[in-house]
């Protein structure tokens, strides 16, 4: 009997692995599965570092006046259709949501993703609803992130997607990225499934959307661009994808040797590394928008012109002041900690912004000697010169009159085109 027993024991053992290991074949297109394999290598094809929203209480509209979505405090009864531009393509998808800084639970009422045209429309049949422990809503704590169930899509490289969500309640304090840089659709009622947006009321901002994950080889990896205004964009074309992040996109994707990679854009507009500025500083968020993120091989930083900036001008006050070294420490602190988790670290050097605003002879001199450590310090596995691909050759304190969109310090689509040609993929290929 106890042999019999042993034997049933060992029966049951060999069905529950050979059931835990069976393939996805039989999920139709577009169906949700409540489980993924483990040989599931999910990599983030985007993603965007979710940020407070800035300021105070939104100002009344005048009379006769529409109100501005992109100043709205919280959304209730509303769909927001956001759309995102992938860098590798999939044959599954995952959305996380995040409410990081959401005072209360979020209620997702319903989520969909689809293939996007342009102007607010969705490809015809490509709309899929997206599922959390195979129910359409979810809510979401205070503080915490949320994963969608992974859905069978064909999700194209260098493509486009729209993220349909439907919130019924009152969200609260929105968890968000404010230099969004693509369209954000905003429509009354549950319109996740609407074909169509048009004339309808729009912002340049993405709302508790954090990740879109696909499944790939198991060679497949991430690089994380990790910086400030400049890598989130600012100043590129709208709806173009110019920033020096997309841009280098499309450069690894057609190279062979690197079609493997993805990259995603964790750049928040106003970031310092020392100290909080418009978000989060840096030192605090690495390990949410780095070391968090599926796939993860490579991080490449460009992070510290805001905290010279603020720290050295004219009027700058005693707890912002910073000098070279204060930045060297901070940031030999974050090659650390991406060494820590296996993660290779690229030092990028700090772009010219004689010129800007915030700029002083002591702050040059401090980036200067920033500069100067990320490429002769050693701590990185390897540079990026930024700094000379974009300075003017004639004064390279300043970016080359041809690369500077308005203000002397953020580049426009010719200068980050300048910046992704800079990058040498082969130090992607390294080992």
């Amino acid at each position: 009997m106890l042999k019999k027993t042993r034997a049933l024991r060992r029966a049951i053992g060999v069905v529950a692995a050979v059931a835990t290991w069976a393939p996805l074949s039989h999920v139709a297109l577009g169906q949700t599965a409540k489980t993924q394999p483990s040989s599931d290598h999910w990599v983030a094809t985007w993603a965007a570092s979710p940020q407070a929203r800035a300021g105070g209480p939104a100002r009344a509209p005048q009379p006769g006046a529409t109100p501005n979505p992109a100043q709205a405090t919280s959304f209730k009864d509303q769909t927001l259709r956001m759309v995102v531009h992938t860098s590798i393509g999939g044959s599954r998808v995952r959305v996380q949501f995040s409410n990081a800084y959401g005072t209360a639970a979020l209620m997702i009422g319903a989520a969909h993703i689809a293939l996007y045209i342009k102007d607010g429309a969705i490809v015809p049949g490509s709309d899929h609803a997206l599922n959390f422990d195979g129910k359409p809503s979810f809510s979401i704590p205070p503080g915490a992130l949320a994963v969608s169930d992974p859905l069978n899509l064909a999700v194209p490289k260098l493509g486009d997607l729209a993220i349909s969500v439907y919130f019924p309640n009152d969200t609260g304090p929105q968890t968000m990225h404010s230099t969004g840089l693509h369209t954000t659709y905003i429509i009354n009622g549950d319109a996740t499934g609407v074909a169509a947006m048009a004339d309808i009321p729009t912002s340049r901002s993405w709302y508790f959307l954090s990740s879109v994950d696909v499944t790939a080889p198991a060679t497949t990896g991430l690089i994380v661009a990790f910086g400030d205004s400049i890598t989130d964009g600012a100043t590129s074309t709208n709806d173009a994808n110019q920033s020096w992040p997309s841009q280098l996109a499309a450069r690894l994707l057609a190279n062979p040797a690197t079609a493997n990679l993805a990259i995603v854009n964790q750049g928040i507009s106003g970031n310092r590394v020392l100290r909080d500025g418009t978000a989060t500083n840096a030192l605090a968020r690495f390990d949410r928008d780095v070391v968090a993120q599926p796939g993860v091989k490579w991080v490449m930083m460009l992070e510290g012109i805001n905290d010279i900036g603020q720290g050295t001008r004219a009027n700058a006050t005693p707890e912002n002041a910073v000098t070279a070294d204060d930045l060297i420490a901070g940031m030999k602190q974050l090659v650390d900690r991406a060494h820590m988790h296996g993660i290779k670290a690229v030092g990028c050097t700090l772009t010219p912004y004689a010129g800007a605003a915030y700029y002083s002879d002591k702050g040059e001199e401090v980036r200067e000697a920033y500069n100067n450590w990320i490429r002769t310090g050693g701590a990185f596995d390897a540079v990026v010169d930024f700094d000379k691909a974009t300075q003017d050759p004639a004064n390279p304190k300043q970016i080359r009159p041809t690369f500077n969109i308005m203000d002397h310090l953020h580049p426009n689509d010719a200068g980050y085109k300048a910046m992704a040609d800079a990058v040498n993929l082969s130090i992607f290929t390294r080992r």
